[in-house]
């Protein structure tokens, strides 16, 4: 005598699945390198934009803005701690539209 097991139940495509914390922290972990790299690189741009407005001499050998190091680790603070924040708020918002339009 065999014994079948019943087919597994695959969620259908309209239904978003269970949210746990764990998807949430995926999203922010991944959020936070492009956050660090990507504020860096702005505010190292607006560094450049600063020192060009106060004429301020880039440097002989490499041409790097005035200050270009301060600017860079704030903006890559900001960019750790903001970019996370608004994925996840998005991801969460999409989740919460998604639930309150199959409730219907």
């Amino acid at each position: 005598m065999s014994s079948t097991s019943p087919a597994p139940q695959v969620p259908s495509p309209e239904t978003p699945a269970n949210t746990t914390k764990w998807d949430y922290l995926g999203v922010g972990c991944f959020s936070m390198f492009v956050g660090f790299a990507g504020g860096g690189m702005i505010a190292v741009l607006i560094a450049k934009l600063v020192g060009a407005l106060t004429r301020c001499t880039p440097e002989g050998e490499t041409g790097a803005p005035c200050n270009w190091f301060t600017y860079a680790v704030f903006g890559a603070l900001i960019g750790l701690v903001l970019v996370p924040t608004v994925s996840v708020w998005f991801f969460k918002r999409g989740r919460a539209r998604a639930l309150s339009k199959e409730r219907g």
